[in-house]
């Protein structure tokens, strides 16, 4: 199994749980929790706990914040490279509703100043890597670096385009071998980069032609899959680059769990995924995406998001190999 490296965030989660999202002026009663997160680590929690080695590049604080990021980094084995920042460690508020829906407000902190020269500086980390996934809650230059870094290191680069409002280049887009956005995020990137506005409630609904066509035109080089919450999650390959799989694009269904908090369910997608891929060559990418959704499924099933990941050996106890 090859090395996985993530750059990203990582952020102190502060979450109350109420029966429904708070609307515009009002005041609801609810039950408060706090514990890791930031979009960078619950992927790189999910890698690890998926079973591949993990480094982990971000910025942190000279705060609790900070020394929690390293003391849950070393229980789970995760190879940690922190840029030190003067800026206090990232911090996500989060409202989490009766049917596990969530809303979240995010304060970068030491998470928006990752440099690219920090990036730069984990050479031997990239040069071992297998994959390279990045996200967008840090500064689009240290992402760069980061997929440019990968690319010369002749790793697989995944790219997961989140949050939905970061700004994103067609020149970092095409730094991705797979791009892994929802609907809200493929919707944005479709109406930005492909000039063709769609509502992102509407692409579950869209035709499968009609999607990969999209998809094609987002990402003409590459492998992109657009993450459909309880749909599971539609496949669009470059036709001369099928990943083992038989069909240039198809949907793969979501597995069936009494889901209590959806928070980090999109990272433990992708963490998983990037695991899988680092341990299973000349395996179809579907079957990687199968392990993705069925370890993504179990961790809604638990509260909180970097805490909420599960570990390779409960998904495979609860769905089997």
């Amino acid at each position: 199994m090859s090395r996985v490296v993530v750059v990203g965030s990582f952020n102190v989660d502060h979450v109350w749980t109420t029966a429904t999202l708070p609307r515009p002026g009002e005041t609801l009663g609810g039950r408060y929790a706090t514990g890791p997160g930031g979009k960078g680590f619950n992927q790189a929690t999910a890698s690890a706990r998926a079973g591949a080695a993990t480094t982990f590049v971000c910025a942190l604080g000279d705060d609790p914040g900070g020394e929690l990021a390293r003391r849950l980094a070393d229980a789970d084995d995760i190879d940690l490279r922190a840029q030190r920042s003067d800026e206090p460690t990232g911090t996500a508020g989060i409202y989490v509703d009766g049917e596990g829906r969530n809303s979240i407000v995010i304060g970068a902190g030491a998470n928006g100043v990752l440099s690219p020269a920090h990036v730069a500086a984990q050479r031997d980390a990239f040069d071992a890597a297998g994959v390279v996934l990045a996200q967008l809650e840090s500064p689009p230059a240290a992402i760069t670096a980061a997929l440019q870094a990968a690319r010369a290191g002749e790793a697989t680069t995944l790219l997961n385009p989140a949050p939905a409002n970061a700004p994103t280049t067609r020149e970092l887009l095409a730094l991705a071998d797979i791009l892994t956005p929802n609907e809200t995020e493929f919707a944005g990137l479709v109406t930005r980069h492909v000039g063709e506005r769609i509502d992102g409630d509407a692409v579950t609904a869209l035709d499968q032609s009609r999607l990969h066509a999209l998809c094609r035109e987002l990402l003409p080089a590459g492998t992109v899959v657009v993450t459909l919450g309880a749909s599971g999650c539609f496949v669009s390959h470059a036709g001369d680059a099928l990943r083992g799989d038989e069909r240039p694009f198809y949907r793969l269904g979501a597995e069936q769990v009494r889901a209590v908090d959806t928070t980090g369910a999109g990272d433990a997608f992708n963490g998983a995924l990037v695991a899988a891929l680092a341990g299973g060559s000349g395996v179809a990418f579907a079957a990687h995406l199968r392990f993705a959704s069925r370890f993504a499924a179990l961790s809604t099933e638990r509260e909180g998001a970097a805490a909420s990941m599960p570990r390779r050996d409960e998904v495979l106890e609860r769905f089997g190999a």
